[in-house]
């Protein structure tokens, strides 16, 4: 148990959209931010929304955002008593929680040891087999003579994995007994380069699976609720494009164990934060553990839209100490939401980045849209990182209006300087209407995908044009108020730069 000990100042240390969604939060609660930026930064969009900004050391994009000596160090220099990683980089290093500890400011997130327990996935394996929560069978460690002989216990088809890995990366899938040494050293060598270790371990392919995970909040004081589930199972290789909460066609006595099962989980390993714990479901409804991802998630949004909790606020309140405002009983989801990733990539050309200018970004507003975004107007989608352009969340009473909601917003929406996925992902949310997808949906009913219904450079260039003269000559996403001093579409906005 700790004592309630309100943060005085908040550093974010990321970028982009989950940067300016921490500081939302952040600047309701009346807790005033510092960014961080990197060389290839200076002009993002992060950097004009928190209260000040402090460039990072070096050239490297994104060893720059790596740092925690440079990290640690603007936090002493600028009094920041709490540090919040969003997702990715360094949100789910062990070390760099620790040494926020060490250093005397507050990791907003689980503590080291939990995240190194489930930042190993074969450890995070047993620690649920000795928490009774289902695990897949598999073999988690061994030689590659040792795996490849107890292959055939596990059965046929499955997935090489890597230990330590992530985003389908050091991932292999095996359909046959002469494919497995050939795939246990190819996912070695990615594993050894992408997260330097070259561990894997074999588990049974669950097919057809859908992708299922379930919303955990822990505080301080031993308290532990779940705020439903949400499926992710539209992906390709192995990376989420759309999220429904909650998964459809899931009978209620599953929901409740699955629910239940990540509860168990989190209280496994002491959980205090915001966390999702992962699972697959078989055609049967039977389910597995399959990872848990200690840190807000990038689809946090459709939780917070169905149940009316803003999770980051709640992290917020948990890392200074105090207990979570809610019970379990408390917490009732009302609705549908659908979240969909829009990329600045090429879905006709195998999902190739396509950084580039953005020319113009006109967002659909209206009752049940919200955009999560770090770019506006006149932005670059650098080729430095991800290229995400927006997160595009659509709520209504129930599934078929959520996704209809979601189908129209993605049709209007308006991006103009490079190529992007909304009429793909247009066209997978309508085909979403009609079926259940499992997680090789895409790959299995879209590899050929070519868009039929895209709207020619000339009618972007009108919509373009008209929103910069609605605008008074200024190139913005909707939601524009030249009032609010603190508007995310307001140019020059933001003050403070370090």
């Amino acid at each position: 148990m700790s004592e309630s000990n309100p943060i005085q100042r908040l550093l974010i240390c990321n970028r982009g959209e989950i940067a300016v969604r921490i500081c939302r939060t952040a600047r309701a609660m009346g807790i005033p931010t510092v960014g961080v930026f990197s060389s290839v930064d200076r002009n993002a969009f992060h950097t004009r929304y928190v209260d000040q900004a402090v460039e990072l050391p070096g050239e490297d994009p994104r060893g720059a955002y790596l740092d925690m000596d440079a990290i640690l160090e603007i936090a002493a220099e600028h009094n920041c008593d709490a540090i919040h990683p969003g997702y990715g980089f360094l949100s789910e290093n062990a070390d760099f929680s620790e040494r926020c500890k060490q250093a005397g400011v507050r990791f907003v997130g689980p503590a080291a040891d939990t995240i190194r327990d489930m930042g190993g996935k074969i450890r995070a394996r047993e620690l649920m087999k000795e928490a009774n929560v289902p695990v897949i069978p598999g073999i988690d460690a061994g030689d590659d003579d040792a795996l490849i002989k107890g292959a055939q216990d596990v059965g046929y088809p499955l997935l090489v994995k890597a230990s330590a890995g992530g985003g389908g990366k050091g991932m292999r899938r095996v359909e046959a007994p002469e494919e497995l040494a050939e795939a246990l050293a190819a996912a070695r060598r990615e594993a050894a380069g992408s997260f330097g270790d070259a561990t894997v371990y074999l588990e049974h392919l669950v097919r057809p699976a859908r992708h299922i995970e379930v919303q955990i909040l822990g505080d301080t004081h031993g308290n532990v609720v779940h705020l439903g589930e949400r499926d992710c199972s539209a992906q390709r290789r192995y990376q989420k494009v759309v999220e429904l909460a909650p998964a459809p066609e899931l009978p209620d006595d599953v929901r409740t164990a699955l629910c239940e099962a990540a509860v168990q989980a989190a209280k496994a390993v002491n959980y205090v934060g915001a966390g999702t714990v992962e699972f697959v479901l078989g055609p049967d409804n039977s389910f597995y553990f399959l990872e848990m991802n200690t840190r807000l998630q990038v689809e946090h949004a459709i939780t917070e839209e169905v149940f009316g909790v803003d999770l980051v606020k709640a992290q917020l309140e948990v890392a200074a100490g105090q207990p979570l405002r809610f019970s379990q009983d408390d917490l009732v989801g009302r609705g549908c939401s659908v979240e969909c990733r829009i990329y600045a990539e090429d879905p006709a050309a195998g999902f190739l980045p396509a950084p580039g200018h953005l020319v113009s970004f006109v967002m659909p507003s209206g009752a049940g849209i919200r955009f999560d975004t770090g770019v506006q107007s006149g932005d670059t989608i650098s080729a430095d990182y991800d290229p995400m352009i927006a997160k595009l969340i659509c709520t209504a009473g129930d599934r078929e209006a959520a996704l209809s909601l979601t189908e129209q917003t993605l049709r209007e929406t308006v991006i103009l300087g490079t190529k992007t996925n909304l009429v793909f992902l247009a066209d997978l949310v309508a085909a979403m209407k009609e079926t259940t997808v499992d997680t090789q949906y895409i790959e299995r009913e879209m590899a050929d995908w070519q868009a039929q219904s895209e709207l020619s450079d000339r009618i972007y260039g009108v919509a373009a044009v008209f929103d910069a003269l609605e605008s008074g000559g200024r190139a913005t996403g909707s939601g524009s108020d030249d009032t609010d001093l603190y508007s995310p579409w307001r140019p020059g906005a933001v003050k403070g730069r370090a």
